[in-house]
């Protein structure tokens, strides 16, 4: 099975990921966003753009996918933002048509969630450190200037399931997306400075600066 955990930047989906990962045995994270910034390193810096739109991104995408759910003895997790129709049958479409039983969650919230959970991330925490403490996030990151597009678009029929997550913690949206389709999490053990600890160091892990 493939839980393919879509949503827009800034909404869970990698913490989420990491979360299901721990708690359900034998699964495995393939983050399509690898393939992405592999391509982005091939490409000259004045040539790069969203690398969603190179076909080489979805059909790679589609390859290591297809073979992990073709050889892994377990449940493949993929946590990816993909918001165009087109790419979205081009990879969780093709996936399915190919046999896989692909389980699609998108995480959603109110722009202002959204915007908080991204000023506390890593990169919101060094803006604030060199600007002030009351800097705005900047208009031309990515991450925000697709926010709008991002919320519009998931919250069509095709991308459902839709999981809102604006009062659930991260825990309690693994749960969800576990139970809706039927697969069985070991306890949240953690204590809430412990799950506090972990998700930071999993962001901190996430963080890009290329």
């Amino acid at each position: 099975m493939l839980l393919w955990i879509n949503g827009p930047f800034g909404g869970g989906k990698t913490q989420t990921a990491h979360e299901l990962r721990r708690r359900l045995p034998g699964s495995v994270i393939c983050d399509p966003e690898h393939v992405g910034f592999g391509l982005h390193r091939m490409t000259p810096p004045a040539l790069r753009a969203d690398f969603q739109d190179l076909p080489a991104w979805r059909q790679g995408v589609y390859e290591v996918l297809d073979l992990a759910l073709t050889r892994h003895h377990g449940t493949v997790i993929a946590p990816m933002t993909v918001v165009e129709p087109a790419y979205f049958r081009e990879t969780v479409g093709r996936l399915r048509d190919r046999g896989h039983d692909v389980r699609h969650f998108a995480l959603l919230a109110d722009r202002r969630t959204v915007l908080r959970r991204l000023r506390e991330r890593g990169f919101g925490h060094a803006v604030r450190l060199i600007a002030g403490k009351d800097a705005p996030l900047r208009r031309e990151s990515f991450a925000v200037s697709k926010l709008d597009l991002c919320l519009e678009r998931l919250r069509a029929p095709e991308f459902a399931e839709h999981v809102w997550t604006d009062d659930r913690p991260v825990p309690r949206v693994a749960d969800h997306i576990a139970a809706s389709a039927g697969l069985t999490l070991a306890p949240d053990t953690d204590s809430a400075l412990r799950g506090r600890l972990r998700r930071t160091w999993t962001g901190a892990r996430h963080i890009r600066f290329d």
